[in-house]
């Protein structure tokens, strides 16, 4: 499939002088799509969302009109938006330059989902490490204020909202949603059990919706445009525009807008190859917690349903591309450090386990690994999978099960190094 080129959607303010300030903004059709909406039923703008098709950009993928559906329509207790703005995924970069860029759009867009869901609090999280944004964000919420687009009685419609950013305490788990509401209650940030679903009881036991950043910047330009408008971009389950996040070997590496279903091929040739002319070796479509891909998947389209068809997720379209320089051991050694560190110790599977794949990976790069630890890490990921209290467990698998799927012989090469090395192995095994 060939994507055809995309007029920018998203990205399309962020070249352009001051593009966050309230005035470019307002310049380039901002809050027209709220007065739009305003005009409306909050059933209506929950529609729209569900035949747009647009689905949740955090990772996911859930269907954002559904999720919305979810609230009650009584108001007897708050209702409260929390916007998960704590990027945190290694190789994910799109929701970070979005809120330096364009912070307007996802204000506008928090106002407009508020309305639809009859929230007057919304709560923007924000990674504590990322200051810019953060005062960005803060920056342009002031000048929402200021203008009526925030506050009482919104553009005079009767409608009330306020807009709380939250700098979060920079950890990893905080990116699963019911880990952010406990944070954002105060708390460590732990994962919740579900039931029950945030939907039911979320922020201080209210009913809570928790949209990504990117879904939710979507919404404005969904009311102005149109569900088939958003249709003829992406593909049919996996409609519309996506940023996706380019890093590693490659000649340009940054943010690229292009339609769902775009494939890597594509991608490299909009970032302008591989850096060197060094042959691709491997590489991630969302992420180190989506299974790895190799130079076979370049044609793989990059969609929800794509990705899951070729044995992996779209995840955050965090594309992390590597050439064949890179010992596949080593990267994945890397990544598994990263989630032995930021597992929060709540489950025994993944406190425990994390700990000794970064144990055995660590072991066998510097040299000193067998054949038998392939088998033995293989085997505790097995055990992590799927018995994990969240998906951080789950991700941690991933790039070490898909490793040796299709890398296997890196893996043995390392333990026959070893074997080489010390005779006295041989013998004793």
């Amino acid at each position: 499939m060939t994507a055809d080129p995309l007029t920018p959607v998203l990205t399309k303010r962020w070249l352009s002088p001051q593009s966050w300030r309230l005035a470019t903004y307002e310049k380039l059709e901002g809050y027209t799509a709220l007065r739009k909406a305003l005009s409306g039923t909050p059933e209506q703008l929950v529609q729209l969302v569900k035949d747009a098709g647009l689905r949740g950009r955090g990772g996911a993928g859930f269907p954002a009109g559904v999720k919305w559906s979810f609230m009650p329509p009584n108001e007897d207790k708050p209702h409260y938006l929390v916007i998960n703005a704590d990027e945190g995924e290694p190789g994910t970069c799109k929701d970070i330059p979005l809120m330096m860029a364009d912070p307007h759009s996802l204000i506008e867009g928090c106002v407009i989902a508020s309305y639809a869901m009859r929230s007057h609090r919304c709560f923007i999280y924000v990674r504590g490490e990322a200051l810019h944004p953060i005062r960005r964000l803060n920056s342009a919420v002031r000048e929402a204020y200021q203008a009526g687009y925030l506050g009482r009685d919104i553009l005079g419609s009767g409608f009330d909202l306020d807009i709380t950013v939250h700098a979060g305490a920079g950890a990893y788990i905080c990116g699963e949603e019911t880990a952010l509401l406990d944070s954002l209650e105060g708390r460590r940030g732990q994962p919740r059990l579900k039931p029950p679903f945030p939907a039911a009881a979320g922020l201080y036991a209210a009913p809570t919706t928790v949209n990504n950043v990117e879904t939710i910047a979507s919404v404005p330009y969904i009311v102005n445009g149109g569900a088939d408008w958003f249709r003829r971009m992406g593909t049919e389950k996996s409609p519309g525009p996506k940023i996706y996040s380019i890093s590693g070997h490659v000649e340009r590496p940054g943010q690229y807008e292009a339609p769902l279903g775009t494939t890597l091929r594509q991608l490299l040739e909009m970032a302008g190859g591989m850096k060197d002319g060094i042959p691709l070796k491997f590489w991630t479509p969302g992420g180190s917690s989506t299974p790895l891909f190799t130079a076979e998947h370049l044609d793989v389209p990059l969609d929800f349903e794509g990705a899951a068809e070729a044995g992996s997720m779209l995840g955050t379209t965090a594309v992390q591309v590597f050439n064949e320089t890179v010992s596949v051991p080593w990267a994945v050694m890397k990544w598994t450090q990263f989630y032995e560190h930021e597992s929060c110790g709540k489950c025994t599977p993944c406190r425990e386990g994390t700990y000794w794949l970064a144990q055995i990976l660590e072991r066998m790069v510097e040299g000193h690994g067998t054949e038998e630890d392939i088998d033995t890490l293989l085997d505790i990921c097995d055990n992590i999978l799927g018995r994990s209290f969240c998906a951080l467990g789950d991700g941690a698998t991933s790039p070490i099960t898909s490793a040796i799927k299709y890398f296997r012989d890196e893996f043995v090469e390392l333990c026959e190094k070893n074997r080489a090395r010390s005779p006295e192995l041989v013998g004793a095994s």
